[in-house]
């Protein structure tokens, strides 16, 4: 993970793009690509939009995925940490004996 959220970095700043990234630009930024990423699914069956729609729905992801990385290294968080506390909380809010009954 370190070595992909470094190459994110690198590909930024070759293009000295992350003057005009602050958290906020990129908190809307991961809102409107995760949008980019619905409209590949709208009016169309799941199965539809796999079939038609896969090699945008990857790229919209990425572009979802990358925000995200960007943002959490703009803000010193570990990745790995802050989805493992993540997973925790919701093991316990969710816990498998009652999501079973």
């Amino acid at each position: 993970m370190e070595a992909l959220i470094k190459a994110i970095n690198q590909f930024r700043d070759d293009r000295n793009w992350r003057q005009a990234h602050n958290e906020k630009d990129i908190a809307l930024s991961i809102s409107l690509e995760a949008a980019e990423l619905l409209e590949n699914f709208q009016w169309l069956s799941s199965e539809e939009a796999i079939r038609e729609n896969i090699d945008n729905i990857k790229d919209e992801i990425s572009d979802v995925m990358i925000y995200t990385l960007i943002l959490s290294s703009d803000l010193g968080l570990d990745v790995t940490e802050i989805i493992q506390n993540k997973m925790i909380k919701n093991g316990k809010k969710y816990p498998v004996e009652k999501c079973r009954e």
